[in-house]
């Protein structure tokens, strides 16, 4: 059988159904299990096909006989009744303004109820012109950011979260690289240089023919709707499904400059064509010239050999000094995920994972990490089932339990603690000192000042048990933006103190940002590379974290869990005595 939908879609048709019952006022519990359902489904580790053939979806935690109706309903058909039903009784601007932060359901209600408003364009005049500050509980300032929140989701419209744009780029390669004529495929613009978010998607074709055939025979792909903007050497492919990418193609002769440029950033091309005029040669039409001689580029390192430069990594190509670094010599040796022998922050069904410790043990073991560092929620995030003292005891033994069965592997057992608005840690420093390690993060009260975040963050990393700060500003890419902090004073501390700092390698977040990282770094700081997983699915967020990682210059040794099990925990305690 063959799904109508992926999981990804499934999932957000799912996310869809939930948030139309939230804002119907349905059973809350409904809901969630909804959006549960939803992230199960998102995180599949194979297709959705052979979760629901071989029984594995259905006798997930969560996944009741409703919600597996509906998914395969939508698999199979396409389309939901449930979801037909509600989307008739529910505005669908009512939905898309749930996105708009600091606007819950029940403001939502208050909005279209006394004013009419169901949809964003409506909202935002009504933030402008006076009549949301009116309402109850709203006020001027309430207005502006829902004014601003909007401005922000449209601009957002317009770019794609890394992992979706990998994906799509993953799927068009592979199609790509089987039309007759093509010897190779690659993908090219931010995907390459791993940008936490894509706007467009940009494919080379390496092609022993000339252009206007593989042209041709791109027309009969399956699922190009259309062309647009085609010239002698590039079309923009429009598919069914929704996806665009601009397609180059070139003879393997001048493969290095095509790609080259083809990849970016602007910024670091500029300054490759000076550093090309500096030695009398120039990038022009795609191709490196001498004078009028053309100089053959069949790969990258030919190109920036011919400019007596070693060869950028695709990561650092954002004109941040990596030409200067690369004329004296200077490029650093970057983390590569198999330097990575620690697997940190992860969340088990103690809290709001969906794995077991022993499932998400053993698949972290089978990817080739050495230990793991299990982190739920504490108590004080009683909407993601945060651990209560007890619940800590429990996992405890469940842990020493589990580490006894897999010898030569090592279970750490942390907490991601949140970082209450006094600076304090959720949970007495006597049940903090029992744990392995300690996460400290920020869940609540994004609103607070910058002085008082920073002072919040500042009072926090003086807690001997903290050793690492997650997911530092809070940012949800396209969707929040970060909160105001000064990162410059948490970095001195933080250095001083000896406590890492988290990329957050979830691909909503990538937090720490890459732009960033050199500063922490030259105050001292350790960086940890944490998946923030909440399933088996989530071990694939590591190589977002480590693209960020690299597009801020780091080395192994920069990297806190690449060190073995003994050596992270002398770091995260070396502060306890």
């Amino acid at each position: 059988m063959t799904d109508r939908m992926d999981k990804r879609a499934v999932a957000d048709a799912l996310e869809q159904i939930a948030a139309f019952m939230e804002l119907k006022g349905e059973n809350l519990f409904r809901v969630r299990t909804f959006r549960t359902v939803a992230r199960v489904v998102g995180g599949l580790p194979g297709t959705l096909r052979e979760a629901l053939d071989d029984g594995s979806l259905a006798a997930t935690k969560g996944v009741g006989p409703a919600t597996l109706e509906v998914i395969n309903e939508l698999a199979g058909a396409g389309r939901s009744v449930l979801l037909e039903e509600l989307r008739g009784q529910v505005a669908p601007g009512l939905v898309e303004m749930l996105a708009i932060s600091g606007l819950g359901v029940a403001k939502i209600r208050q909005i279209h109820d006394t004013l009419g408003i169901d949809s964003l364009p409506d909202l935002e005049a009504a933030a402008s012109d006076g009549r949301l500050a009116a309402l109850p509980r709203f006020g001027q300032k309430t207005a502006d950011n829902i004014r601003k929140s909007i401005g922000f989701l449209r601009q957002a419209s317009a770019f794609r979260l890394a992992h979706h744009a990998a994906e799509e780029a993953r799927t068009l390669v592979e199609a790509l690289g089987r039309v007759p004529g093509v010897l190779e495929a690659i993908a090219a613009g931010e995907v390459r240089r791993r940008c936490e978010v894509v706007r467009e998607l940009v494919i080379v074709l390496v092609a022993e023919v000339p252009a206007a055939e593989i042209f041709t025979r791109l027309g009969q792909v399956p699922g190009v709707h259309e062309f647009a903007g085609q010239d002698e050497r590039h079309v923009t492919l429009r598919f069914v499904g929704g996806t665009s990418a601009q397609i180059i193609v070139t003879p393997p002769v001048n493969a290095g400059a095509v790609l080259a440029q083809a990849t970016g950033s602007e910024t670091h091309l500029r300054e490759l064509e000076t550093r090309a005029a500096a030695r009398g040669c120039s990038l022009r039409g795609a191709a490196l010239w001498r004078g009028s001689e053309f100089v053959p580029t069949p790969d990258e390192p030919a190109l920036y050999q011919a400019l007596g430069l070693a060869w950028v990594p695709p990561e650092m190509r954002e004109g941040t000094g990596e030409i200067a670094a690369a004329v004296a010599g200077q490029l650093p040796s970057l983390l590569v995920e198999g330097d990575l022998r620690g697997f940190l922050h992860c969340h088990t069904n103690y809290s709001d994972g969906s794995n077991s410790v022993e499932e998400l043990a053993r698949g972290v073991q089978a990817a080739g990490y050495e230990w793991i560092g299990i982190t739920d929620h504490s108590q004080a995030a009683a909407y993601a089932g945060g651990l209560s003292p007890d619940d800590l005891r429990r996992q405890a033994d469940e842990i020493a339990d589990v580490a006894a069965r897999m010898p030569g592997f090592r279970i750490l057992h942390g907490i991601e603690a949140d970082i209450l608005a006094d600076g304090a840690l959720d949970y007495d420093d006597d049940v903090l000192a029992r744990l392995d390690f300690v996460i400290g993060s920020i869940h609540s009260r994004f609103n607070l000042s910058g002085p008082e975040m920073t002072n919040r963050v500042l009072t926090a990393l003086d807690h001997p048990c903290l050793g690492i700060l997650g997911h530092p500003t809070g940012r949800l890419l396209l969707s929040r933006d970060a909160y105001a902090i000064d990162l410059e004073r948490i970095f001195v501390k933080a250095g001083r103190l000896g406590v890492a700092i988290e990329i957050n390698a979830d691909p909503h977040r990538l937090d720490l940002d890459w732009r960033v990282l050199r500063s922490a770094r030259a105050h001292g700081v350790m960086i940890s590379i944490g998946s923030d997983a909440h399933n088996l699915a989530g071990l694939a967020n590591v190589p977002y974290g480590v693209g960020i990682a690299r597009k801020g210059w780091l080395g192994a040794g920069e990297v806190l869990n690449t060190r073995d099990a003994d050596g992270f925990l002398a770091f995260v305690r070396a502060r306890r005595a």
